[in-house]
Protein backbone atom coordinates (compact mmCIF):
# COMPACT_ATOMS: atom_id res chain seq x y z
CA UNK A 1 0.00 0.00 0.00
CA UNK A 2 1.22 3.69 -0.94
CA UNK A 3 1.34 6.59 1.30
CA UNK A 4 -0.80 9.36 0.13
CA UNK A 5 1.82 12.15 0.94
CA UNK A 6 0.18 15.16 2.92
CA UNK A 7 2.51 17.79 1.79
CA UNK A 8 2.25 16.43 -2.03
CA UNK A 9 3.36 19.02 -5.26
CA UNK A 10 2.78 17.30 -8.30
CA UNK A 11 4.51 17.50 -11.44
CA UNK A 12 3.11 16.96 -15.32
CA UNK A 13 6.48 15.53 -17.50
CA UNK A 14 6.94 13.21 -20.70
CA UNK A 15 6.54 10.14 -20.55
CA UNK A 16 9.50 7.94 -20.48
CA UNK A 17 10.31 4.35 -21.73
CA UNK A 18 11.56 3.53 -18.10
CA UNK A 19 8.17 5.10 -16.41
CA UNK A 20 5.92 2.05 -17.92
CA UNK A 21 6.31 -0.33 -14.74
CA UNK A 22 4.92 2.49 -12.68
CA UNK A 23 2.70 3.21 -15.35
CA UNK A 24 1.05 -0.35 -15.38
CA UNK A 25 1.13 -0.52 -11.96
CA UNK A 26 -1.00 2.64 -11.70
CA UNK A 27 -3.62 1.47 -14.88
CA UNK A 28 -3.79 -1.83 -12.95
CA UNK A 29 -4.82 -0.50 -9.89
CA UNK A 30 -7.62 2.06 -11.48
CA UNK A 31 -9.13 -0.29 -14.22
CA UNK A 32 -10.33 -3.62 -14.66
CA UNK A 33 -8.91 -4.02 -18.36
CA UNK A 34 -6.11 -2.34 -18.44
CA UNK A 35 -4.02 -0.99 -21.23
CA UNK A 36 -0.82 -3.53 -21.47
CA UNK A 37 2.80 -2.58 -21.81
CA UNK A 38 2.39 -3.29 -25.70
CA UNK A 39 -0.44 -0.29 -25.85
CA UNK A 40 1.79 2.29 -23.99
CA UNK A 41 5.02 1.41 -25.55
CA UNK A 42 3.37 1.77 -29.18
CA UNK A 43 1.81 4.78 -28.17
CA UNK A 44 5.35 6.31 -27.35
CA UNK A 45 6.75 4.88 -30.36
CA UNK A 46 4.05 6.67 -32.79
CA UNK A 47 4.55 9.70 -30.43
CA UNK A 48 1.44 10.16 -28.95
CA UNK A 49 1.16 12.96 -26.64
CA UNK A 50 2.00 10.81 -23.38
CA UNK A 51 2.10 12.20 -19.81
CA UNK A 52 3.05 11.43 -16.39
CA UNK A 53 2.11 13.30 -13.12
CA UNK A 54 4.12 12.44 -10.57
CA UNK A 55 4.98 13.41 -6.69
CA UNK A 56 8.18 12.71 -5.17
CA UNK A 57 9.64 10.91 -8.05
CA UNK A 58 6.62 8.54 -7.30
CA UNK A 59 4.54 7.95 -11.15
CA UNK A 60 0.46 8.85 -9.48
CA UNK A 61 -1.35 9.16 -12.88
CA UNK A 62 -1.34 9.42 -16.31
CA UNK A 63 -2.79 10.31 -20.01
CA UNK A 64 -1.99 9.93 -23.58
CA UNK A 65 -3.70 11.73 -26.36
CA UNK A 66 -3.67 11.28 -30.33
CA UNK A 67 -3.81 14.85 -32.13
CA UNK A 68 -4.63 15.16 -36.11
CA UNK A 69 -6.87 16.65 -38.77
CA UNK A 70 -7.84 19.53 -36.30
CA UNK A 71 -8.99 17.08 -33.65
CA UNK A 72 -7.56 15.63 -30.20
CA UNK A 73 -8.45 12.63 -28.81
CA UNK A 74 -7.88 11.76 -25.39
CA UNK A 75 -6.79 8.27 -25.25
CA UNK A 76 -6.41 7.47 -21.53
CA UNK A 77 -6.53 9.82 -18.47
CA UNK A 78 -5.89 7.63 -15.89
CA UNK A 79 -4.65 8.88 -11.68
CA UNK A 80 -4.33 5.71 -9.12
CA UNK A 81 -6.76 5.18 -6.86
CA UNK A 82 -5.24 6.49 -3.59
CA UNK A 83 -4.38 9.73 -5.29
CA UNK A 84 -7.82 10.46 -7.03
CA UNK A 85 -10.19 13.88 -6.07
CA UNK A 86 -6.54 16.01 -5.58
CA UNK A 87 -7.29 17.88 -8.73
CA UNK A 88 -4.62 15.76 -10.40
CA UNK A 89 -6.74 14.28 -13.22
CA UNK A 90 -8.05 17.83 -14.06
CA UNK A 91 -4.60 19.25 -13.85
CA UNK A 92 -3.86 16.17 -16.34
CA UNK A 93 -6.60 17.14 -18.97
CA UNK A 94 -6.04 20.46 -18.29
CA UNK A 95 -2.40 20.07 -19.93
CA UNK A 96 -3.60 17.89 -22.45
CA UNK A 97 -6.33 20.12 -24.10
CA UNK A 98 -3.54 23.29 -23.86
CA UNK A 99 -1.00 20.89 -25.97
CA UNK A 100 -3.45 20.13 -28.33
CA UNK A 101 -4.56 23.62 -28.89
CA UNK A 102 -0.70 24.23 -29.68
CA UNK A 103 -0.80 21.97 -32.33
CA UNK A 104 -3.88 23.67 -33.72
CA UNK A 105 -6.43 21.38 -32.56
CA UNK A 106 -10.06 23.06 -32.19
CA UNK A 107 -11.80 20.19 -31.17
CA UNK A 108 -11.28 17.49 -28.25
CA UNK A 109 -13.15 13.67 -28.17
CA UNK A 110 -13.01 10.96 -25.68
CA UNK A 111 -14.99 7.94 -24.59
CA UNK A 112 -15.63 7.16 -21.23
CA UNK A 113 -17.19 4.05 -19.25
CA UNK A 114 -20.84 4.83 -18.94
CA UNK A 115 -20.96 3.91 -15.16
CA UNK A 116 -17.69 6.48 -14.34
CA UNK A 117 -19.36 9.34 -12.50
CA UNK A 118 -16.31 10.55 -11.18
CA UNK A 119 -14.91 11.32 -14.42
CA UNK A 120 -18.01 11.99 -16.15
CA UNK A 121 -18.38 14.63 -13.80
CA UNK A 122 -14.57 15.86 -14.31
CA UNK A 123 -15.09 15.84 -17.85
CA UNK A 124 -18.85 17.93 -18.16
CA UNK A 125 -16.92 20.47 -15.81
CA UNK A 126 -14.50 20.97 -18.00
CA UNK A 127 -17.14 21.59 -21.12
CA UNK A 128 -17.28 18.42 -22.58
CA UNK A 129 -20.56 17.24 -23.75
CA UNK A 130 -22.12 14.14 -24.28
CA UNK A 131 -21.93 13.07 -28.40
CA UNK A 132 -22.89 9.87 -28.13
CA UNK A 133 -22.73 6.14 -26.80
CA UNK A 134 -20.53 3.33 -27.88
CA UNK A 135 -22.31 0.06 -26.79
CA UNK A 136 -20.62 -2.82 -25.97
CA UNK A 137 -17.28 -0.56 -26.06
CA UNK A 138 -15.22 -1.71 -22.93
CA UNK A 139 -14.56 -4.97 -21.31
CA UNK A 140 -15.59 -6.36 -17.88
CA UNK A 141 -13.16 -7.91 -15.76
CA UNK A 142 -11.89 -10.68 -16.57
CA UNK A 143 -12.80 -10.50 -20.56
CA UNK A 144 -16.62 -11.98 -20.01
CA UNK A 145 -17.70 -10.74 -23.69
CA UNK A 146 -21.62 -10.94 -22.63
CA UNK A 147 -20.76 -8.70 -19.81
CA UNK A 148 -19.09 -5.44 -22.05
CA UNK A 149 -20.03 -1.42 -21.05
CA UNK A 150 -21.31 1.05 -23.32
CA UNK A 151 -18.85 4.20 -23.45
CA UNK A 152 -19.81 7.50 -23.64
CA UNK A 153 -18.61 10.06 -26.32
CA UNK A 154 -18.16 12.80 -25.05
CA UNK A 155 -16.72 15.64 -27.08
CA UNK A 156 -16.06 19.69 -26.48
CA UNK A 157 -14.56 22.95 -28.69
CA UNK A 158 -11.28 23.91 -27.76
Amino acid sequence: MVAVPTDMSVALRAMRADDLPAVLDCENASYTAPWSEDIFRDCLRVRYCCLVAETRNMVVGHGIMSVAAGECHLLNLCIHPLFQRLGIGRRMLRRLLALARRQRADSAFLEVRASNAGAIALYRSEGFDEIGVRRGYYPSAGGDPSRREDALMMGRSL
